[in-house]
This record gives C-alpha cells, sequence and structure tokens, in this order.
C-alpha cells in the first residue's frame, strides 16, 4: 500500500523542506508543494529535486506560485490570485506521496480556510516536525492537539536540529504520538548527507 504524507511544522523555517527530502529520498516517492510562497527561482520544489538521488521520485507542480515570501493569503492577495480549496487535487500516481505545507497548521490560504483544511480535503495521514526551541514544547503540544481535535491521522513526529531529550520526552509522552526519529543538524546538505538521514527514521 503506498504511503502518502502531509509534512507540516510546528512554526516556519522549521526544517520542512529539508524534511520533506529526506523522506522522499528514503521512500523513493514523488514530491508536491500545492503553495509555493516566494523564492520561485529558489523553490522547495527545485530544492527538493536538486537533493534527491534515486531516478524514481516525481516532482509534481505547485497548484500556486505566488511571488512575495508572505503568508498564502496576503501574497495571494497581493498577485491577485484567489486560492481556492476545490482546486486542489492530489497528483495522479501509483507511487508514495510526500506533500508539504507552507507554515503551520493555521497560516490562512484565503479569507475562510487554512493550513489545516488543505490537509483534512486532501486527507492525508500527517507527519509533524518539531524542533526544539524556547516555547517549542507549547508549540508542538498545540499542533498535535488541533490535529486530534479535526480527527486528522497523525503518522508521528521528527525533531529536527539539536537534540534536547527533555523537551522531546514530554512531547512524547504527553501527546503519545509516534517518533518516527531525529534528524540532528547537518554538516553539509547534499544529495549523500539526505540519502544518509533517512536511515534514522522508522516509517
Amino acid at each position: 500500500m503506498n504511503k502518502r504524507y502531509f509534512i507540516t511544522g510546528i512554526d516556519t523555517g522549521i526544517g520542512k523542506t529539508l524534511i520533506s527530502a529526506i523522506l522522499t529520498e528514503k521512500l523513493q516517492a514523488d514530491y508536491w508543494k500545492p503553495i509555493q510562497s516566494g523564492d520561485l527561482d529558489q523553490s522547495d520544489s527545485l530544492t527538493v529535486a536538486g537533493l534527491l538521488s534515486n531516478s524514481k521520485s516525481l516532482i509534481y507542480p505547485e497548484q500556486y506560485r505566488l511571488t512575495q515570501a508572505l503568508s498564502p493569503h496576503l501574497s495571494a492577495r497581493l498577485d491577485g490570485i484567489d486560492i481556492r480549496l476545490d482546486a486542489f487535487t492530489l497528483p495522479e500516481t501509483t507511487n508514495h506521496l510526500i506533500v508539504e505545507g507552507a507554515g503551520g497548521l493555521l497560516v490562512p490560504l484565503n479569507d475562510t480556510d487554512l493550513i489545516l483544511d488543505l490537509i483534512k480535503k486532501l486527507q492525508l495521514e500527517t507527519i509533524v516536525v518539531s524542533s526544539h526551541y524556547l516555547g517549542s514544547i507549547n508549540h508542538s503540544l498545540l499542533t498535535l492537539e488541533v490535529l486530534k481535535q479535526h480527527q486528522v491521522p497523525v503518522k508521528g513526529i521528527i525533531f529536527s536540529g539539536a537534540v534536547n531529550l527533555e523537551s522531546q520526552q514530554f512531547i512524547l509522552k504527553y501527546s503519545g504520538v509516534n517518533h518516527i526519529g531525529n534528524i540532528p543538524v547537518l554538516s553539509s546538505i547534499d544529495k549523500n548527507s539526505i540519502k544518509a538521514a533517512g536511515k534514522n527514521l522508522n516509517l
């Protein structure tokens, strides 16, 4: 059975793209970033594509390409674009699929819909990316609680960056979610390190 995961984070800039590349390479999955907001010449899709070693993965084009590095709802408004939830359709593939979100769960897409609503529409199991900083316990548990309240299935959590066992153990114990693994700070980010990092993840 094919694995299809939506990758979300507890904050912006938490490492979702790096984790998405690692997961895509590990599973030799296809990759899709539904919304790219800003950096169109150095998009997350291009970043992931450049980090893959396998020849099986396909990178699907974004549904929305927004020019401003802002929240999607504002970037779309400035670009004169209306993001519609019913416009999103999963790519047709017989392969595993990694879908990367934009920011966290409650990032707005328009005046009424959030990233959370996109996850629910796509009906994907979710992987949460966390990283340790002051406030990360709160952000992690809030993210997991929102997913639970909205009955979104959670595959588990991945901790990215420097390890803080005290925080990590509390988050895992309190939430009861599956610990997929840790991705440490990589000394270099290239195809070899991406491929090696996936060996530490339990999917």
